[in-house]
């Protein structure tokens, strides 16, 4: 609203998109793993919210920020892989679960902090940066459970 000009009651609708992209993005998620591995999943999901963020931030027609919005909620749908055993999945879900409402209610602030003091089109960027640190994160956690 602030940074591409769309309408609030616009803008608010699709920002309820991008929950509606997590859920068909689960659904879908759930027959592609018939034909994809648990780090090929997690790796499309990386791809698509890469696809999301730089619609947010291509230039000129508001239908790229919209669809972006969209397009990071799919690419949220993926869930926990199996690199921590049977035994340990329910552990893994509660700690998974748990980062995701930790990061539900502080990073909506910390994004508002920075919009109020520096400037609102810092938007795709802070999404950009907790992508690059999943795919970090992701890939060693990939080194660290290979021999497992």
């Amino acid at each position: 609203t602030l940074t591409k000009g769309v309408a609030p009651d616009t803008a608010a609708s699709f920002a309820s998109l991008f929950y509606i992209g997590i859920t068909v993005g689960r659904g879908v998620c759930g027959f592609l793993t018939l034909k994809l591995s648990d780090d090929q999943m997690i790796r499309l999901g990386f791809a698509v919210l890469g696809v999301g963020i730089a619609a947010l931030l291509l230039p000129g027609a508001q239908v790229f920020a919209l669809a972006g919005l969209v397009l990071v909620g799919l690419g949220c749908a993926p869930s926990t892989p199996a690199h921590f055993g049977v035994q340990n999945s329910q552990a893994v879900i509660g700690i998974q679960m748990s980062s995701a409402y930790v990061g539900n209610l502080a990073m909506p602030p910390l994004f508002g902090v920075l919009a109020n003091n520096i400037t609102p089109a810092l938007f795709p960027f802070y999404l950009l940066v907790f992508l690059v640190l999943m795919a970090l994160m992701h890939r060693q956690l990939v080194r660290k459970t290979a021999h497992i």
